[in-house]
């Protein structure tokens, strides 16, 4: 099972990137998907998360208004739309999936992948 994130760079104060997520070797249109991030010399903090069906999504308050995480289970991929870059916005962010959308929300997500570096200069 593979979480290939993809979409991070560079980008100024103010901008914006759109991360995605492709999942293979298992299908997760039954799970709640998310992003997770981790900033330099900091612990993992949630970031956002999406259920099975798209009907609820749940943001960190740090995101929240600015972030949209958006799925498309056909493609077996989550999407991140991330606006209004801020400099404390920096670090690796990661895809997550479980079962529990809370759970996920928690950090206690089963299945993650490997990271794009999202920076944002001031």
């Amino acid at each position: 099972v593979q979480l290939q994130a993809s979409g991070g760079g560079l980008v100024q104060a103010g901008g914006s990137l759109r991360l995605s997520c492709a999942a293979s070797g298992r299908t997760f249109s039954s799970d709640a998907m998310g992003w997770v991030r981790q900033a330099p010399g900091k612990e993992r903090e949630f970031v956002a998360a999406i259920n099975w069906s798209s009907t609820y999504t749940y943001y960190a308050d740090s995101v929240k208004g600015r972030f949209t995480i958006s799925r498309d289970n056909a493609k077996n991929t989550v999407y991140l739309q991330m606006n209004s870059l801020k400099p404390e916005d920096t670090a690796v962010y990661y895809c997550a999936a479980d079962s529990g959308l809370l759970k996920l929300a928690r950090l206690e997500y089963e299945y993650w992948g490997q990271g794009t570096q999202v920076t944002v200069s001031s």
